[in-house]
Order: C-alpha cells, then sequence, then structure tokens
C-alpha cells in the first residue's frame, strides 16, 4: 500500500480517523510517511501536526491513545482511513468526536453507538433516581425474558401491522439486546464481530 500513496508537496495525506466499533468520524487529521511507519509499528495512531511541524503520538499526554485495527487507502491514493478503537475522546475539547459542531441531529448509523453510550452511562450512573436500563441491568433474568417478549412481538408486527408497527418492535428489540449485551460486558460490536468472522 505504502507505494501507492499520493503524497501532497508538503509530504502529507489526509487521514480520516474512524471508530472501528461504530463507524462514527472521529477526526480529520494528516500523516507523513514517518506517522504511518510509527503507526504501523505501535499498533497506534501517529500523526503530522501540521501547525506544530512535527510528528504527535495521539494520547501520549492525555492517555486517549487509538489502537488502529485497519488502515484503507482510497481510489485515487491520496487519502487513508484509520479504523481505531478509542481509548477515550478523540477532541483535545473533550468531546468523544472532532465533529461535534453545525448540523448535529442524530442520524440512523449513529443511533447504536449512541444507545451504547447512554446504557453504559446508566450502568455508572447514581443509583438514585429511577431509570428503566438501571433496572434491567440489576436483574438479568428479567433482561432476557424481555429480549424474549420483544422478538416475539416484533414477529407477530411482521404478520399482521404496519410497516411502522415493525420499525418501532424492532426498535424496542434491539434497545433490549443492547442492554442484554452491556451486562454481559459486551457490546453489539462483538455480535457484529461474530457476523463478520462467519462472512469469511
Amino acid at each position: 500500500m505504502d507505494a501507492e500513496i499520493a503524497y501532497d508537496e508538503r509530504g502529507l495525506v489526509p487521514c480520516v480517523v474512524q471508530d472501528a466499533s461504530s463507524g462514527e468520524v472521529l477526526t480529520l487529521a494528516y500523516m507523513n510517511a514517518e506517522a504511518l511507519e510509527r503507526t504501523r509499528a505501535t499498533g497506534e495512531i501517529h500523526l503530522f501536526s501540521r501547525s506544530r511541524g512535527e510528528l504527535w503520538h495521539k494520547g501520549e499526554t492525555s492517555g486517549n491513545i487509538q489502537r488502529v485495527r485497519a488502515l484503507r487507502l482510497d481510489c485515487d491514493g491520496d487519502a487513508l482511513v484509520a479504523l481505531v478503537d478509542p481509548a477515550g475522546p478523540a477532541c483535545h475539547t473533550g468531546e468523544r468526536t472532532c465533529f461535534f459542531r453545525g448540523d448535529t441531529e442524530p442520524v440512523p448509523a449513529e443511533a447504536l453507538a449512541a444507545l451504547e453510550r447512554t446504557i453504559a452511562e446508566r450502568r455508572g450512573g447514581e443509583a438514585d433516581g429511577r431509570s428503566y436500563t438501571r433496572e434491567l441491568l440489576a436483574d438479568a433474568p428479567r433482561i432476557g425474558a424481555k429480549v424474549r417478549e420483544e422478538a416475539e412481538e416484533v414477529a407477530r408486527a411482521a404478520a399482521e401491522e404496519s410497516y411502522e408497527r415493525v420499525a418501532e418492535e424492532a426498535a424496542d428489540v434491539l434497545y433490549h439486546l443492547a442492554v442484554l449485551m452491556a451486562s454481559r460486558g459486551l457490546s453489539l460490536a462483538d455480535a457484529l464481530a461474530e457476523l463478520n468472522a462467519r462472512a469469511r
């Protein structure tokens, strides 16, 4: 791949950094050949700071490193995508992603990742105040029963009800399944990884 990279006149190539589990874009940065080499050698993102004119290891001071799962080159060879497992916020402001301004209405592709973050917050939240999610997390048999119940409801809706009802019941299944996975210390990405393994 390296021989196919078309660096610009400054020896840089843009690199889109994307969460490997959720698909969310975390930041857009730049790499030079040395940053790419260090990234490959360490398995963690190294970038080139255009403002400072130097190589930097993402998370070196903050601890918010990004472990690389895959590097991809676009069809023209002039842009990279780094699929990473982030250890914390990607943005220097403390936001999860650098793209938190502008039109921030959620889109469907962001729903499951946002749901899992909400479940994690509820799981780690204070005991006071009612939370259906927290109640489920504290009652493992109930979570399993709810997944069975919601699966039956979506199957029944698919046979007898409107498209809207099928979508609503499917959303209930996904929510309860995400809670069940979290209760076992797993994420939906673990199930997706299993699907990828089966597709090989």
